[in-house]
C-alpha cells in the first residue's frame, strides 16, 4: 500500500518539476535585469560624482579665486609686512 502510494505521489509530481524549473528561470531572468538595470545607474551616479567633484576642483581653484578677487571684487593680496597678526594670549586656540 505504502508502495503504491509513493509510486503515485512520484507519478503526480514528475510534471512539476519542469513547471518548477520554468518558474525559477524566469525568476532568475527578472533579477539578472534588474541587477544590470540597478548597475546601470549606480553607473550613471558615479559619473555624475566624478563631474560634480571636477566642477569642485575647478571652482575652489587658488588661481581662480584669486582671479576674482582682483579683476571683480577690486582686492588686492597686501605684502606680508603690512599684515598685522593679534595674538590674544590665555584665550582658545587655532583649534577652538
Amino acid at each position: 500500500m505504502k508502495g503504491r502510494l509513493l509510486f503515485y505521489v512520484l507519478i503526480v509530481s514528475i510534471p512539476l518539476f519542469p513547471g518548477l524549473v520554468v518558474r525559477q528561470s524566469i525568476r532568475f531572468t527578472r533579477l539578472t535585469e534588474e541587477v544590470k538595470r540597478i548597475e546601470s545607474v549606480q553607473e550613471e551616479w558615479v559619473e555624475s560624482n566624478k563631474r560634480l567633484i571636477a566642477g569642485i576642483t575647478a571652482l575652489s581653484s587658488p588661481e581662480r579665486i584669486e582671479a576674482i578677487s582682483r579683476n571683480e571684487l577690486g582686492l588686492v593680496k597686501k605684502a606680508p609686512e603690512h599684515v598685522l597678526q593679534i595674538r590674544i594670549e590665555g584665550g582658545p586656540g587655532p583649534d577652538g
